[in-house]
């Protein structure tokens, strides 16, 4: 019983990993209006995030660009053949991001950026079916990116930079199936970890065939996460001998993926612009997460993950309606990097269709508002996490998951 019990803990792995699983990138009003693309467009500031190396070509010596997402998602669980059910409560995560470039001289420019990839987090009703898999996760993750470019001349850029990453995680589950003290509590455990922070780096470039077609390409770094001073928290555990379980700290190590995206844009019959973007996620460097309990009397953990490299098709248009209002819109297709056998409810994700509108409008010759919308659509799947043992016996949980999440945004644009 034991042994069992301790390694029902060892979810923490879920509690960190529900940021990729479950990411919806939001980066900027501009570039999301138009399918989440943007490594070969020059229009803002934005660039900072997408491809520095274009910050150059701004026809504003001072370019800032900041705005904010309202995320609206919910997931529904049922297994047909148990006749559990369940859904997620529909929390409103609060995304932000805020970019500024400065063009020094005609031949380099430098830009910084700071923003939220991760930001939301998702709630089960406690005691639920898949309690002893995960009850609530609440992520949050704040980026620091500063970058330089440079003009080779009038068709070809390149950047470099830094990036700095802080973040916090709060999970909670259940110990296992069934385990309460004597008042019928079921026994679980919170894990807290604030202040978890790294640095990474990222190149770019970006090619002008001519005025009217782009090509870009910008890779981001693998950084790793190490929490060397989270928290476990354990309540209504019964007391014995069998389960001694004691507030401790513990010690993880999380890999935040390397990831690289081409794309091109092009314009067209005057007042339109196409583009297109392909962005693969390194997510095969993420394999399992081993936590390390400072307590001796709980034994180390090996958690499996096997994740996949994944790759996310985005296309985007623009059209110049009038001098005052620009229209956008666009899809992008995102393969899940979850593999068969290891669906778990804390990223409840599969392969997503994700459509996107919006507009620009201009408020003067230097004030911009954006707005945009995503709406996302998870491909329904029946799947199930076969990794969990209790009693020396694997017990998978499975069943089929409904997912969605609706993304308004808001945006402003400064130039000068």
């Amino acid at each position: 019983m034991k042994k069992v019990l301790f390694l029902a803990v060892f979810t923490l792995a879920s509690a960190v990993m529900y940021a990729g699983g479950y990411r919806v990138a939001l980066q900027g009003n501009k570039s999301l209006a138009m399918g989440h693309t943007g490594v070969a467009v020059v229009n803002s500031a934005e660039l900072v995030f997408h491809n520095p190396a274009g910050l150059v070509f701004l026809e504003n010596k001072l370019s800032i660009a900041v705005g904010g997402f309202g995320v609206l998602s919910n997931v529904a669980y049922q297994n047909e053949v148990t006749g559990a059910s369940a859904r997620t409560d529909s929390d409103v995560g609060t995304p932000i991001y805020a970019y500024a470039s400065y063009q020094a001289t005609d031949w380099l420019a430098f830009g910084l950026g700071v923003y939220t990839p991760y930001g939301s987090g998702v709630a089960y009703e406690d005691d639920w079916a898949g309690s002893h898999l995960v009850n609530n996760i609440d992520l949050a993750a704040i980026y620091v990116q500063g970058s330089a470019a440079i003009k080779v001349n009038k068709h070809f850029s390149f950047s470099g930079g830094f990036i700095y990453v802080t973040g916090s995680v709060n999970f909670n589950r259940n110990l296992s199936r069934s385990l309460t003290d004597l008042d019928g509590n079921r026994s679980e455990v919170t894990i807290d970890a604030s202040g978890v922070s790294n640095t990474g780096w990222t190149v770019s470039a970006m090619f002008n065939v001519s005025e009217k077609f782009r090509l870009g390409a910008t890779y981001r770094s693998l950084i790793k996460l190490e929490a060397d001073e989270a928290t476990a928290d354990f309540e209504n555990i019964p007391n014995s001998p069998a389960t001694p379980f004691a507030d401790t700290n513990a010690t993880a190590e999380l890999p935040l993926p390397a990831e690289m995206t081409v794309g091109l844009s092009y314009e067209f019959c005057d007042k339109w612009l196409f583009a297109f973007d392909l962005n693969t996620t390194f997510w095969g460097e993420y394999e399992s997460l081993d936590i390390d309990f400072e307590n001796p009397a709980i034994p180390d953990s090996f958690n499996a993950r096997n994740y996949k490299n994944s790759s996310t098709y985005r296309f985007g248009l623009q059209y110049e309606a009038s001098k005052n209002f620009t229209l956008r819109g666009g899809y992008y297709f995102d393969e899940s990097p979850v593999q068969a056998g290891f669906f778990a409810p804390e990223t409840p994700r599969n392969d997503s269709n994700n459509y996107t509108a919006g507009l620009t409008f201009n408020v003067s010759e230097r004030l911009q508002i954006d707005a945009s919308f995503l709406y996302v659509h998870f491909k329904e799947i029946n799947a199930s996490y076969d990794s969990y043992t209790e009693s020396g016996v694997t017990a998978p949980f499975g069943g089929t998951y409904k997912s969605n999440a609706f993304v308004p945004g808001l945006g402003l644009t400064y130039k000068l």
